[in-house]
């Protein structure tokens, strides 16, 4: 039993890691609204979820079945087996949401946990039918694959039914209210208000609460048997309190609502979404325990008594709702993902995490299309009239408490917090096994879609966004499977040195993975900062400063490209081509400052405007050289071509460093403001044209000669043009510059 103890050890480490893994990827549930919106300070947004947390670990001993039982039969698995099954899920489930949560996506931890179990099910009862030599058909024994059919076609169904209805019901609602709301809402707001409530005291009862002793069995059965009138008793109820609470009070009632969602959701998360996080090592504990009580062998015993219902205990379930709340707190992410359902869902234009696709962009134009179609059904004057009523533009959001601007309004957010909990609460009452997060997520793309927030201008990155996220889900469930499939394999027949590679892979993968999430998120917030600056001596600044960053970039990407062409390193190519579009990136958030600088700074940018298009012309014409250029060195090694030969690099050499040392003094000028040198730098600049005219002279030459094949002559051509054309345009760049400094005011 030895062995047993030491997996039993490892699975309450894996416990502990599993909470904070998927408390970190399931916060979007919850926080969504109530951050996107600002309900509150953060402060308050976060006690309120975790609240709602704590009560809801106290419900959750009745959910511990589905990681039981609920996937595989246990009668027809022994000890050694289930402990095996329940290690590698673990292990699989740790990596994977840390995965998800390095990148800021969301997932479902629902689907991971099923997928888990059935992968390594299907490993042991694959072993088991083979060693038999039984049909394949005997699988069915060992799984309940009519459970894991249900579950996926749930998830499938209310993936398009949460985005239908979120939609329709969002625009219904900002026809009513607009979004100035404030007005219409002292009229008939309590009507929302008491429609809201409803929903979401429902949803409290049916999904979070089932477990709690103040909800029996039969009281919970008597409100789902009289459905009806328990939500018209309620609708009545809270319509009436918040008519009093709006006409005599001064209470923001749409900031409560977003609260009290946030809760009820915070609530349900942990009472049934627990299961997904310590579900595995509890069922490990009960499959020891009934082993070692039995006396009977760990490789003989089979485990009917996993069947049997299980209470956890209280204090495990405090713990693990601890663990979850500082997780909640503390884990940055938590807020990545948040921020990634955040961003995907924001009313304004900004920086977009998320590039278009093929996929994305063909919607985006039937959607266009299905648009055109609807107005030449609907009238002229209800198009006007309609149009008037959910223009974004007529109404700009405030700032917060905390002087930034929300994403998305109250208003929005409490129809998120309305919408997911009324369909999962039914969802819920017809025993369909729905996924939280699938919910919520599309829900608040819906209302996202129908507040116009997906522009023109954003469209194929939001819908990409989605995309992503929706094909992670997806991916999900076969990584899910497949990954858990080979570890208990690994496991069942490595035994003790497998378990031990096992765990110190893991914590190597998750050490790595903690660096990758930390440099992705400060290029994100570098790139998020304070993109707009009224005063124009100071944008100019900052301008200039970031363009001398951007122009360093370029030569060290330069550089490293040449290096790897010459070396002919595709490892090194890539990497330059991977920085080549981070640089496009930084780009393109300087040509976003000078943008909304002239939608800001208004009639004092008349002088300034024809040098800033100059400016974005000519980062758009570095930035593209760049892209173009490391793309066609990596394409052309990673063909397999041949690299440039020893006379052709030692030109490239001679090029690249004459190159650089020009864009290190067009930095230096920038960075220090030594227009003094610009003589100098064009003096550099026509050398360096002069000395690629001549290169260009030797190419054709040995063209002519038959010494150099077409591939490599085309290439050298090519990049010779880009790195003259990347030399111009960045001294192009200091002179608008010092032209810019010249006419600022005083």
């Amino acid at each position: 039993m030895n062995i047993y103890i030491f997996m039993l050890s490892i699975l309450s480490m894996t416990a502990f890691a599993g909470l904070m893994v998927g408390v970190a990827n399931d916060a979007v549930n919850f926080l969504n609204s109530a951050v996107g919106s600002k309900a509150g300070k953060r402060s308050t947004i976060m006690i309120t979820a975790a609240i709602g947390v704590m009560v809801g670990t106290t419900f959750s001993s009745g959910m511990m079945e589905v990681a039981r039982k609920g996937i595989f039969n246990p009668e027809y698995f022994v000890m050694h087996e289930v402990m095996i099954i329940f290690l590698a899920v673990m292990i699989t489930d740790i990596l994977l949401l840390d995965l998800y949560n390095t990148f800021g996506l969301p997932t479902s931890t629902t689907v991971s946990i099923v997928f888990e179990i059935f992968g390594g099910a299907v490993a042991i009862a694959t072993l088991k039918i083979h060693a038999v030599h039984g049909p394949v058909s005997d699988i069915f024994s060992y799984i309940n694959t009519k459970n894991v059919v249900t579950i996926v076609f749930s998830i499938g169904l209310s993936v398009v039914l949460a985005f239908f209805f979120g939609a329709v019901i969002q625009y219904i609602t900002r026809v009513i209210f607009t979004f100035d709301y404030q007005k219409a809402f002292k009229r008939y707001g309590s009507i929302y208000c008491g429609l809201a409530l409803t929903a979401i005291s429902f949803f409290i009862i049916v999904k979070g609460a089932k477990g709690s002793p103040l909800i029996t069995p039969e009281l919970k059965d008597f409100i789902l048997l009289h459905t009806k009138e328990f939500l018209l008793i309620n609708f009545i109820a809270w319509t009436i309190i918040w008519q009093i609470v709006i006409t005599f009070t001064r209470v923001n009632v749409l900031k409560v609502i977003v609260l009290i969602g946030t809760f009820a959701l915070a609530l349900a998360f942990a009472a049934n979404d627990l299961v997904n996080f310590i579900g595995a090592p509890l069922g490990a504990y009960s499959a020891y325990r009934i082993g070692a009580a039995s006396g009977i062998s760990p490789l003989e015993m089979t485990m009917e008594g996993l069947k049997q219902p299980v209470q956890a205990k209280t204090w495990i379930l405090l713990l693990a709702g601890t663990v979850m709340v500082i997780t909640l707190w503390k884990s940055r992410r938590a807020r990545s993902v948040t921020q990634t359902t955040v961003d995907l869902g924001r009313q304004s234009d900004g920086y977009e995490r998320f590039d278009s696709s093929a996929l994305a962009r063909g919607l985006v134009r039937m959607g266009i299309a299905l648009e055109e179609s609807v107005r030449h059904i609907i009238p002229k004057s209800a198009q006007k009239w309609l149009q008037n009523r959910v223009d974004p533009e007529k109404y700009k959001l405030p700032p917060a408490e905390d002087g930034e601007v929300p994403a998305f309004d109250l208003l929005r957010a409490a129809v998120n917090l309305m919408v997911a909990s009324a369909l999962v609460s039914f969802g819920t009452s017809f025993k369909l096994p729905l996924s939280t997060t699938f919910v919520t997520f599309m829900v608040s793309m819906g209302t996202s879609l129908s507040d116009k927030a997906w522009g023109r201008e954003s469209a194929v990155y939001r819908v990409n966004g989605v995309l992503t996220v929706l094909g992670g889900w997806f991916f999900t469930a076969f990584m899910a499977f497949s990954s858990c499939f080979v570890l208990t394999m690994f496991v069942y027949f490595g035994k003790l040195p497998a378990i031990l590679v096992l765990v110190s892979s893991g914590f190597f993968m998750l050490f790595r993975s903690a660096k990758l999430h930390k440099k992705r998120e400060e290029r994100f917030k570098r790139m998020e900062r304070d993109l707009l600056s009224t005063d124009d001596t100071v944008s100019v600044n900052r301008v200039t400063l970031k363009t001398s960053k951007l122009i360093k970039s370029v030569s060290q990407t330069l550089n490293i490209t040449i290096q790897g062409l010459i070396e002919s390193k595709r490892k090194i190519l890539k990497d330059a081509r991977r920085e080549a579009e981070i640089i496009a990136s930084d780009s393109e958030m300087i040509i976003c400052e000078i943008f909304r600088y002239l939608q800001f700074a208004g009639d004092d940018t008349k002088g300034a405007a024809p040098r800033y298009a100059r400016t974005i012309g000519s980062l758009q014409l570095i930035t593209g050289s760049l892209n173009d250029m490391t793309t066609g060195n990596y394409q052309h090694i990673d063909n397999n071509h041949r690299a440039p030969d020893v006379v052709q690099s030692q030109e490239l050499l001679e090029i690249v460093t004459e190159a650089n040392a020009l864009l290190n003094d067009v930095v230096v000028i920038l960075q220090n403001d030594k227009y003094q040198n610009l003589p100098k730098v064009q003096t550099s600049l026509t050398a360096l044209q002069n000395t690629i005219y001549k290169c260009d002279k030797h190419q054709m030459k040995r063209i002519k000669a038959g010494k150099s094949k077409s591939r490599q002559s085309l290439l050298f051509v090519s990049t010779l043009s880009r790195i003259r054309r990347i030399a111009e345009q960045s001294v192009n760049l200091a002179k608008i510059a010092e032209e810019s400094l010249k006419n600022m005011p005083g």
